[in-house]
């Protein structure tokens, strides 16, 4: 078996990414601060997935981190950034908590749907809600980063969207090689088997919802900060379809997959708008047809193929 080189391959993404705080052009920065946002909402959506379960309804939680950042900030007056991630992780843990006890009943397409319409109840609730902007939303306020007031508010949220998403990476990667982590696969193949064995297929799904709910309030949240603004289209289900297209753009291969298919959704996406600004949806979805056919597993397939080879060629 090889090493496992994810703490060091994570570790160098993050310096050559806080390096790029000092290099990168500006319209860079904020492609990876997006792409980083959804990628963590993607890989709430890769959390289920191993489980067996594909949600439809992650803008659920997209929203919920992004108005909680929002509201706070501008109607509160609350600037620091700490309290914010707090409370996000908070609200959402607790909505998750609540509606798991549910969706966690629920198995293939019923829990998409399920969770869709959550989302979308949501999306009609603030779309009505003058009080938090309606269909237009409204601003995020500039913050304090853990006592620091940067001189350009965009340097100091692309330092945070690094360090959080690093950390994060991190802590779904060692979940990932515990017991619960792989009792995943077990649930999706036979659940009655892992009843036999003990433990509670309905139970450890409920506590993948709650995790999966709170890195996407997350990424809700640097998304908000990242952008400046915040409105009920976070909630609509075209975007909850977009991390989907994302995750299987990717894979669930690894947790750099989410990142690496968040990474080149936006590039093609910019790319295609600019230059095919009327048929762009059309390109998107001729790479997702490309990946399906060519790449079933995502991306990180053909990493883990060319990956794998290296040894073989050596052994000759």
């Amino acid at each position: 078996m090889g090493r496992d080189l994810t703490l060091l391959g994570l570790t160098l993404a993050l310096v050559l990414l806080l390096a790029g705080a000092v290099i990168f052009p500006h319209w860079l920065t904020f492609l990876v601060m997006m792409s980083l946002a959804r990628g963590l909402v993607v890989l709430g959506i890769v959390l289920q997935m191993r489980a067996g379960l594909v949600s439809f309804g992650q803008g659920l939680y997209y929203c919920i981190g992004g108005y909680t950042a929002a509201m706070l900030g501008s109607l509160y007056g609350v600037r620091e950034v700490a309290v914010l991630i707090a409370a996000a992780i908070l609200v959402s843990a607790a909505v998750a908590f609540v509606l798991g006890t549910l969706l966690s009943r629920y198995r293939d397409i019923f829990f998409a749907m399920l969770s869709m319409a959550f989302s979308m109840i949501l999306y009609g609730l603030l779309v009505k809600s003058p009080a938090l902007g309606s269909t237009d939303g409204f601003n995020v306020p500039a913050m304090t980063f853990f006592g620091w007031k940067p001189a350009v508010q965009s340097t100091g949220v692309y330092v945070i969207t690094c360090f959080l998403a690093y950390m994060i990476a991190l802590a779904y990667h060692y979940y990932q090689k515990s017991p619960a982590g792989y009792l995943a696969g077990a649930i999706r193949e036979n659940e009655i088997r892992v009843e036999y064995l003990g433990s509670s297929a309905q139970w450890l799904l409920h506590a993948k919802y709650v995790m999966a709910s709170v890195i996407s309030a997350v990424g809700g949240l640097l998304a908000a900060l990242a952008t400046g603004h915040v409105d009920p289209e976070m909630a609509y289900w075209t975007t909850s379809g977009e991390f989907v297209f994302i995750a299987i753009l990717g894979g669930t291969g690894h947790v750099a997959a989410p990142f690496l298919g968040s990474t080149l959704f936006s590039l093609v996406r910019t790319y295609a708008y600019q230059f095919f600004p009327y048929t762009w949806q059309m390109i998107l979805g001729l790479v997702l047809l490309l990946i399906i056919v060519f790449l079933p597993r995502g991306l990180w397939s053909l990493i883990q193929r060319l990956y794998s080879e290296k040894p073989r060629a050596a052994d000759r």
